[in-house]
């Protein structure tokens, strides 16, 4: 159970780290892509979307301060940019101003602060062999740009395909680099769906606003690691009630002879339940360091598998006080499971309970 509520935290820091829909709740993008929203770090010619005349921009930028909503927006090109020592082009995101905010979670390094300064993901350490704090030799708008990567930052492109991350002005504004996307980010209590709402109103017909979403794979995957949890409680409940009777059973005599004395009905179900009590938290307190290594090692390896690395908040998603409660779970699905024999012991009677053998 602990190893299963560990997994379950960890899948949905990587689907808001992967999706950033809580970071940037609505995307604004021309309406000629009406729909979803294409992968993030696509550009023409690779499946993106292509870019409308400057002026338009500048309408999306008066509505989104119209809208009272607005907490803070960014504007992003997402060209492909060659790297040296790399066959094919980068997809690549260039950020027109302040894009930190945006929900990309750092595996190591930082985000980048100024011109110069990119970040990559584990796909594009991979196949270039660098390292954060390396410089690489970008080729864009027949421009030659030394950079420096800063960071690593935690975005699976499709089994280790590479991606960049970057400032507009890195790439350099003047060559050819045009806004194909708007990230928005919500003042807190603002509902996306009626705030998309409001900016579709405004920008029809040349932008379509739409609030964002997780990945469907990771919904699905924690309803079903939910759903185990669940399982696994039952299972275990049903093991120590099996337990808990085979016990009750074997000292019914014992019981029997609790009750001629005067033991209590009340005194006999909390004999019952600390029979297994002991052993449910002994269990609780073994399982915690089992739980967190297993936990850690499950994931690391289904991030190798998806060609990435993992930030260290996605492995540390246990506080104290949760590692407490949880060691608990144990002495809990212990007393839940003896409460049934338990209430069995002390309805019998203290003759049938005297006379078996």
């Amino acid at each position: 159970m602990i190893f299963a509520a560990g997994l379950n935290s960890s899948l949905a820091k990587a689907a808001n780290g992967q999706s950033h829909a809580a970071s940037e709740q609505v995307q604004i993008v021309p309406a000629v892509h009406y729909g979803p929203a294409p992968k993030r770090g696509k550009a023409p010619g690779s499946g993106g979307r292509p870019p409308l005349a400057a002026g338009h921009y500048r309408t999306v930028a008066a509505a989104l301060q119209a809208q009272p909503g607005t907490l803070r927006w960014v504007a992003e090109a997402m060209p492909m940019v060659s790297v040296a020592g790399m066959t094919d082009p980068v997809p690549t995101e260039a950020f027109r101003g302040d894009a930190a905010w945006t929900g990309y979670d750092i595996i190591s390094g930082r985000w980048y602060r100024a011109p110069g300064e990119v970040v990559v993901n584990t796909g594009f350490l991979t196949q270039t062999g660098k390292s954060v704090g390396d410089t690489v030799t970008l080729t864009f708008g027949g421009n030659q740009i030394t950079a420096r990567i800063v960071g690593e930052v935690f975005d699976p492109q499709g089994r280790g395909q590479p991606a960049m991350l970057t400032s507009w002005q890195t790439l350099g504004a003047a060559a050819g680099l045009t806004v194909q996307q708007y990230d928005v980010s919500l003042r807190p209590g603002t509902d996306p769906n009626a705030y998309a709402d409001a900016l579709n109103h405004a920008l029809f017909p040349n932008f379509f606003a739409s609030a964002t979403g997780n990945d469907p794979f990771y919904l699905t995957l924690t309803a079903l690691i939910g759903t185990l949890t669940l399982l696994i409680a039952l299972a275990a409940g049903l093991g120590v009630l099996n337990t808990v009777v085979l016990g009750t059973r074997d000292r019914v005599h014992d019981l029997g002879i609790f009750k001629s004395v005067g033991m209590t009905p009340r005194q006999t179900i909390a004999m019952v339940i600390c029979w297994i009590a002991g052993a449910g938290l002994i269990a609780g307190v073994i399982a915690v360091p089992a739980a967190m290594i297993l936990h850690s090692s499950v994931l690391r390896t289904m991030a190798r598998a998806g060609g990435t690395a993992i930030p260290a908040s996605y492995v540390n998603v246990f506080t104290p006080a949760e590692l407490v409660l949880l060691a608990l779970a144990g002495l809990v699905i212990g007393v839940a499971g003896a409460l049934l024999p338990a209430s069995w012991a002390a309805r019998a009677r203290t003759a049938t309970a005297l006379r078996a053998e």
